[in-house]
């Protein structure tokens, strides 16, 4: 009898034990199940987009190109976007005679190989109801993930102390530039504030300046006619100082010039990441502006932020980015948000630093011999980042004409088929020219072809003439 009572101890014991297994199953599966249909609903309503990204993605344009979703498009087909000086219908028709090295814009696309390596992870895909709203839930504009990311992003590469400081969103660092101008001018006073850089400077600090046309502030031109800004002259005017840096156009790391009590600066390190320069220490002033346009490459996206220690500062940021846009687009801090998780893994600062080294080096080889032609100097410097010194790899070459008979520098370029920016726009003399380092492989490659050329030649009439 006790055998039997055992026996059917036992077997109450395994049935039980089937049936929670059975249940934990079931609900595991029915959970499982239920995520696998939310994943197989996504799927659904996505499956189209995300064919149609991948086919125009799929479409060869010989590497001289791009086809785009919003892009060409023929017979109801997207077509390829070919780059300067390729044609056809997929970019293989390089037209030599007619080619012109255009490297007058900043525009980022030497990272779009990294991108492309990257494809599966920087993807996004919107629903179409994606945040419609004016605001977050908690009714600000700023998504609190980002930037927690943007905060871990500073710690990793070292190049801003965001300890006690706030952060404003912008869209790219253009409209923050013109907030902090906004934010450090005082109201209601009888001179405008005075704005102003050293030469050379970012064109934009006096062309938007100059656009807005604000009584709180006016472009004060160099910084050098503000030294002395403790005497009885100059103390009276409220002095905000752009501080670029690294600097554009010639890369070079920067400090505030002028150092008074009514002066206040703005740190624009749009160029302070590991591709471009060294990074010797954080940054840790009251106000310095970031932007993903040179970070990830993405311009188009508009997406910038400002790091600020004086709440009062950050208030009035803030305010003019809500009262000019209503805050960034929710669209561009969720690309952000995708794009930045992938930028901490370190992978695009040893892609982008290779890449912008290997072009500084084959320009500096290509005019080693002229003496017609010269760029900036630039001197290795530890990186913190990289844990070494690192020779030089700046985002633009700023360019001098050495010879009086060349001294309108631009002409002399164009004439060569080499468009870069005027120097004027930068407020220098018309003996320099700003040349983008930055844009695809072939832009650069024509252009030190063309360089190589202008060289030859100079070197050939050497010889003829002794």
């Amino acid at each position: 009898m006790g055998e039997i009572q055992s026996c059917i101890y036992v077997v109450f014991l395994l049935c039980s034990m089937s049936i929670n297994i059975l249940l934990v199953g079931r609900y595991v599966y029915v959970n499982g199940g239920r995520r696998w249909v939310e994943e197989e609903v996504v799927v659904g309503w996505s499956k189209k987009a995300a064919e149609e990204a991948e086919t125009v993605a799929a479409i060869s344009c010989s590497g001289h190109g791009r086809a785009y979703l919003d892009g060409l498009v023929v017979d109801g087909s997207p077509i390829c976007e070919c780059n300067t000086c390729f044609g056809g219908p997929d970019c293989s028709l390089f037209s030599a005679s007619s080619c012109v090295a255009d490297v007058d814009s900043g525009d980022p696309l030497f990272l779009e190989p990294f991108w492309i390596q990257q494809a599966a992870s920087s993807a996004v895909v919107l629903s179409g109801w994606h945040r419609m709203s004016y605001s977050f839930s908690d009714q600000t504009t700023i998504s609190h993930e980002l930037e927690k990311l943007i905060r871990n992003l500073h710690a990793i590469v070292g190049n801003a102390n965001t300890t006690g400081r706030f952060i404003v969103f912008g869209a790219g660092s253009t409209q923050l530039l013109n907030a902090a101008v906004h934010a450090l001018s005082p109201r209601n006073s009888s001179t405008p504030a005075k704005v102003v850089a050293t030469i050379p400077f970012y064109p934009v600090y006096k062309l938007q300046t100059d656009m807005f046309r604000s009584v709180d502030s006016e472009f004060g031109g160099d910084t050098s006619l503000w030294k002395n800004c403790t005497t009885s002259d100059t103390a009276s005017f409220n002095l905000v100082e752009f501080v670029t840096s690294p600097n554009n156009p010639d890369g070079k790391l920067s400090r505030a010039v002028l150092e008074c009590t009514n002066a206040k600066s703005i740190h624009d390190h749009a160029y302070y990441w590991p591709h471009f320069t060294p990074i010797p220490a954080p940054s840790d002033e009251d106000l310095m502006i970031f932007t993903i346009s040179k970070l990830t490459g993405h311009a188009g996206s508009r997406f910038g932020w400002a790091l600020v220690k004086d709440e009062d500062v950050y208030e009035k940021m803030l305010n003019y980015t809500i009262y000019n846009t209503i805050g960034v687009s929710r669209e561009s801090q969720l690309r952000a948000f995708k794009l930045l998780k992938v930028v901490i893994q370190r992978e695009i600062f040893g892609f982008g630093s290779t890449t912008m080294k290997d072009r500084w080096e084959r320009l500096t080889k290509a005019l080693l011999m002229s003496n017609r032609f010269s760029i900036q100097e630039i001197s290795p410097q530890y990186c913190t980042f990289f844990g070494k010194v690192r020779r030089p790899s700046p985002a633009y070459a700023w360019l001098k004409c050495e010879k009086e008979e060349d001294k309108e520098c631009y002409n002399v370029l164009k004439e060569a088929g080499i468009i870069g920016r005027e120097s004027s726009l930068f407020g220098a003399n018309s003996s320099y020219v700003r040349l983008s380092l930055i844009k695809t492989q072939d832009d650069f490659d024509i252009m030190l072809h063309k360089i190589k050329k202008l060289v030859g030649e100079e070197l050939a009439g050497g010889k003829s003439s002794m």
